[in-house]
């Protein structure tokens, strides 16, 4: 079983996720219940918990207060954090770049169970929690503009400078990211996720399995189809609606290759 705790100071929707991880995730044990900021990081103490699942908006303050102060009191946080959020887009996003789960209200069950399965390899494979430092530090700064990203693979959760990634490339459902001296990174997830948080970085789907960090092109050429050398010399095609796309990028951006 997997000890978890409840932080949320609404009672009808901790009865309602009480029932719904009954129904659909037996493995996991509510061990105890906290409605406020105060209260949630006394029964994280007290419990010890493998998993927080934590609302952000509490009376008293939010979940974030609640890992700041717990941070502050124990040095860090050994638990595995799922926010629980109705909107909250700024905070949804900091979730992403920090590989941390959330669920949205109202807790779909599918979306659920796909959580506490990851919860579950996670939990074989790493006590690695560098990834929730991350979150705090995005949240304190209140800004767009991160600087690392959080990847979850296989064998734990690895942080890495975003300006160090040269570009990534889809593998079915997973992404492989190639990143400045370090070997490639395999991510269970579409690189779809990631052309929607990367883009604003510099970052350009050139191909339906080619996401490529601007930085690092080397050379755009347009015979044989149209193809892009990247600063690790490797050859990258161009699909034919992206060709038009990349050239008014170097042109009025980066300026002509």
């Amino acid at each position: 079983m997997i000890k978890a705790i409840l932080i949320d100071d609404d009672d009808n929707l901790r009865n309602g996720m009480k029932a719904l991880l009954s129904h659909y995730a037996p493995e996991i044990n509510i061990i105890g219940e906290a409605d406020s900021v105060a209260t949630g990081i006394n029964a994280i103490i007290k419990h010890q918990p493998q998993v927080v699942f934590l609302d952000i908006q509490l009376h008293d303050g939010t979940g974030f207060d609640v890992l700041e102060q717990l941070a502050a009191k124990n040095g860090n946080v050994t638990s595995n954090i799922v926010f629980i959020t109705a909107h909250e887009q700024y905070a949804i996003k900091a979730f992403r770049f920090s590989a941390l789960d959330f669920l949205l209200k109202p807790v779909d069950p599918e979306d659920l169970k796909k959580v506490i399965d990851k919860i579950k390899n996670v939990l074989e494979k790493t006590d690695n929690y560098a990834h929730i430092d991350l979150l705090l530090e995005n949240i304190r700064k209140k800004v767009d503009n991160f600087k690392r990203i959080a990847l979850s693979t296989s064998d734990g959760i690895h942080l890495f400078e975003i300006n160090d990634i040269i570009r990534c490339e889809s593998e079915d459902n997973y992404t492989k990211f190639y990143i400045k001296n370090n070997k490639p990174v395999l991510i269970s997830k579409t690189l779809k996720e990631y052309d929607e948080l990367l883009t604003e970085f510099g970052f350009e789907r050139i191909h339906q399995s080619h996401l490529i960090n601007l930085a690092y092109l080397k050379s755009y050429i347009k015979k044989e189809g149209g193809y892009v050398v990247m600063a690790d010399n490797i050859h990258l095609p161009i699909s034919q609606r992206k060709r038009e796309r990349l050239q008014e990028l170097l042109v009025g951006g980066l300026g002509k290759l």
